[in-house]
């Protein structure tokens, strides 16, 4: 009872303290391994986009198979997604997010076995599979740890492995490919074996490094713990006295359903980005080391944009305006990016496309987890990301089909501008019900 008293009726400075303590050890603990590992998950995704300047060539890809093998990654993925990140919520995070790093790492490495078109889609499915619920597996997790009021940022800090990952693996990438001929090997060989190692070593101190829970977490003192419990059990609380949704009720939820087609229609711009921007600036007449360096630029904005956006997201409690405003400005830059032929005011166009997916990127997963828990959640979570990115697949596959069909890629950029703007409009007519998200601090 004195415990309860202690953080219930203590002086707002105490209370404060230990919250802020909590807060601090649990971020220092988590998120920079969590953003490492995130940051090799996604560059041995996308790296794909880098091979391709020289493999297509060598291997006779044509941009429509290039598509295919992009995005048959995401049906892999979709797949596997919600089945593996409820084999998370029951076996823990340290053994089953240890079990997908060390796979992923494996056939990203293989990948420098590609050597016909068959191959390159065997290997680019199996990467989906071996990678499904690790992303939509730590969003669950971290909501083990973070209180409602602190998603945002802490969401956007774990995601800022996205754009880092191109602001740092692109200029790499474009520098691997310059090993071309070392040890017999092809330069887009050594780069998915170079960029898939890593991901295998992380994933062996991921199986002794992450605490499943905070209750097993001996790096927390006994009154931490205690504040924690009382914090996120006040939520889980507030969540459930408006309704407590089974699995199979939250996985058919019109709400979670919505939330799948909004996460569609910003996965197919980020995907679409992501895949043809190398080659769009290669197209500007550039070598492949200026190339990696010219791709990070327009991310170096977009982790800016991300990181303040979130705080202001979590500072004005305000979640629909910071979703569904950076989807418009998505649709609105690709569209002005593919009438520009000018190369500096179409990374211009480009770079304001960046900031606005990596905005809504850092505020979105507050959406579902703000309404959802235990199983719900793992299944929710999991069915949102597998739905939207599928659009992994119909993005990348979009461009390529429009640039094979009209010889440019400007054209496809357009087309793809279409899913973001329906998207912001979802959202908006969606809406948010902030008073559950924050119920338990009766605001």
């Amino acid at each position: 009872m004195s415990q309860t008293t202690t953080y219930a009726g203590s002086a707002c400075t105490s209370k404060s303290e230990i919250e802020t303590s909590t807060i601090r050890a649990i971020s220092w603990r988590l998120i920079p391994f969590l953003v490492l590992a995130y940051f090799f998950s996604y560059l041995d995704r996308v790296n794909l986009g880098f091979a391709a300047l020289t493999m297509n060539a060598e291997l006779k890809f044509t941009p429509l198979i290039f598509s295919w093998g992009a995005g048959i990654f995401f049906i892999g993925y979709f797949i596997f997604e919600v089945p593996s990140n409820l084999a998370l919520e029951k076996f823990g995070a340290s053994r089953w997010i240890a079990r997908i790093m060390v796979t992923w790492g494996i056939i990203s490495a293989l990948m420098a076995l590609v050597n016909s078109v068959t191959s390159f889609y065997v290997l680019r499915f199996l990467l989906g599979v071996a990678e499904a619920g690790f992303f939509p597996g730590i969003i669950l997790y971290l909501t083990y740890w973070y209180p409602a009021e602190y998603r945002g940022r802490f969401l956007a800090a774990f995601a800022i492995a996205v754009p880092v990952s191109t602001v740092i693996g692109a200029p790499i990438s474009g520098l691997l490919l310059g090993l071309d001929g070392a040890m017999g090997l092809k330069g887009w060989q050594w780069l998915f074996i170079l960029e898939g190692i890593p991901s295998v070593l992380l994933g062996i101190v991921t199986w002794f490094y992450l605490t499943d829970r905070p209750e097993k977490a001996d790096w927390l003192s006994a009154e931490q713990k205690a504040w924690l419990k009382s914090k996120l059990d006040s939520e889980i609380a507030a969540k459930q006295a408006v309704k407590h949704l089974s699995l199979g009720e939250a996985l058919s939820s019109p709400k979670v359903i919505a939330l799948s087609l909004i996460y569609f229609g910003f996965v197919g711009a980020l995907y679409g980005m992501q895949f043809w921007l190398p080659q769009i600036v290669k197209a500007f007449g550039l070598s492949n080391a200026q190339t990696g360096f010219v791709t990070a630029i327009p991310y170096v904005f977009g982790t800016i944009a991300m990181i303040l956006w979130a705080r202001h997201s979590d500072a004005t409690r305000e979640r629909v305006m910071h979703v569904g405003a950076p989807m418009i400005l998505i649709a609105v830059a690709l569209a002005i990016s593919s009438y520009i032929t000018d190369p500096t005011m179409t990374m211009v166009a480009l770079t304001f496309a960046a900031i606005g997916v990596f905005c809504v990127f850092g505020v979105f997963w507050t959406l579902p987890t703000s309404w959802l828990s235990g199983t719900a959640a793992a299944g929710a979570i999991a069915l949102i990301n597998s739905i939207g990115n599928l659009a992994g697949f119909g993005g990348p596959y979009l461009i390529g089909w429009v640039k094979e069909a009209t010889g440019q890629t400007s054209t496809g950029l357009l087309v793809l501008a279409v899913l973001p703007l329906l998207a912001g409009i979802l959202v908006f007519v969606g809406g948010h019900e902030t008073k559950h998200e924050f119920a338990e601090q009766g605001r």
